[in-house]
């Protein structure tokens, strides 16, 4: 049951705020990618080529990510985060626009899908750093999952939109809904005015110096590289298998709208883990959370064995419950533990490790499905990920991390 004590980062007026941009850009976040997907598999009709442009976006947030870390622990991390939104407004619109006129290439889409991923890279580190900038220290793990629930509720949402507006009347359109949101998002984080950075952010230094003290901060915690390994197998597999992989799947089987339902059935499951996070604190949160995640080994099994869309559905579900428990426990654990005016760098390393071999499973994706067969990549994903899931769980720093006492007060405006 929620209480007050739960719902206790609302009475902050820029929590809200930064909650209400979140809930725009997601929800054209969660259209997105399916539009990409079936614009591409119009043209095409080619996994490679899908796998191409999907990497295309994943790779400048990688090479930049870093350097986006350094800016959003010097720079207002609302300043950062409005340039990132105007900038998608623009790309999102222009690919719209070569859509619905169908004039769109290949090549076009992979090139504005390469400036978001730039965008990408400067919205990440400046988010994580951004909530313990609005709401106490004591209110951290409730404004994740607050922030977690407007995530996944646009997820349902995005992705059964998505789906509709996919299949019914084009990519376009959902590229077209993903431009306006951003112009929403860009226009209510604009009132954050949060006021300056932090005291060691005003010192004058050089961009390595910042990345050493980011390195330094991240190589101490164990847990945290240990995690961040983890992940880069992680998300390379699912990069390939589920995200590239899945929609080929779809294509040949129950379809975009289908494709759409199973992205919202696992937004419901995120909606309940992070209901779940609103009251419960465990006492292992890493290990909680990776647990949660093993469950994505079934869903590929599935997925590669038998893609009928009713049992998909109900697994995608728990995927997504065990998602939002290691996600919400993980920034958490990253906000507690890791002083504020380091912590965009961090996150950026945390990104970096997480996503530098993402474009991998995107590229070899097609190519490994067209020599063993579509069904027997995606099973072998799931190997993978039972395999990384043991050997995180059993690490003693990922058992040992437990919840922090800290209850630092952070003025914000009411």
């Amino acid at each position: 049951m929620i209480d007050r004590h739960s719902l206790a980062p609302l009475r902050h007026q820029r929590f809200r705020y930064f909650l209400g941009a979140r809930f725009a850009t997601l929800l054209g976040s969660a259209i997105a990618p399916i539009a990409v997907a079936f614009a591409v598999l119009d043209l095409t009709h080619s996994p490679a080529t899908l796998g191409v442009v999907l990497a295309a976006r994943t790779i400048p947030m990688v090479v930049l990510v870093l350097f986006g870390g350094v800016v959003a622990d010097r720079i207002r991390r609302d300043v950062v985060l409005v340039s990132a939104n105007v900038v998608c407004l623009l790309t999102q619109s222009m690919a719209a626009i070569l859509l619905l006129t169908g004039t769109a290439q290949v090549w076009q889409i992979a090139a504005i899908e390469a400036v978001n991923g730039a965008a990408a890279a400067f919205t990440f580190p400046a988010l994580q750093g951004l909530l313990p900038q609005l709401v106490n220290r004591s209110e951290l793990q409730q404004a994740n999952a607050l922030n977690g629930l407007s995530r996944n509720v646009t997820l349902i949402g995005g992705g059964a939109v998505g789906g509709a507006l996919v299949g019914f009347l084009g990519p376009g359109w959902g590229l077209a809904v993903d431009a306006v949101t951003f112009g929403v998002a860009a226009l209510l984080i604009s009132r954050l005015r949060l006021a300056g950075v932090p005291r060691e952010s005003q010192q004058r230094s050089s961009t390595w110096a910042d990345l050493r003290v980011g390195w330094q901060e991240f190589v101490s915690r164990r847990w945290v590289w240990v995690i961040v390994a983890a992940f880069c197998v992680f998300n390379a597999v699912t990069a390939g298998a589920f995200q590239t992989l899945g929609p080929v799947v779809a294509d040949e089987t129950f379809g975009a709208v289908g494709w759409g339902l199973v992205q919202s059935a696992s937004g419901v499951g995120l909606v309940v883990g992070a209901l779940v996070m609103l009251r419960w604190r465990p006492r292992r949160p890493l290990v909680v959370g990776m647990l949660g995640c093993g469950v994505a080994v079934f869903e590929l099994l599935l997925l590669g064995l038998t893609p009928t869309l009713a049992p998909l559905l109900a697994i995608s579900f728990l995927v997504g419950v065990g998602t939002d428990l290691f996600g919400i426990g993980w920034e958490t654990a990253l906000q507690e533990h890791v002083p504020t005016d380091r912590l965009s760098r961090v996150a950026s390393y945390d990104a970096l490790g997480s996503m530098v071999a993402v474009p991998v499973g995107q590229l070899l994706a097609g190519p490994l499905a067209a020599v063993f067969g579509t069904s027997a990549v995606i099973v072998g994903g799931a190997v993978v990920l039972g395999v990384v899931v043991a050997l995180t769980v059993a690490d003693s720093s990922v058992r040992g991390l437990r919840r922090s006492g800290v209850a630092q007060r952070v003025d914000t405006p009411m």
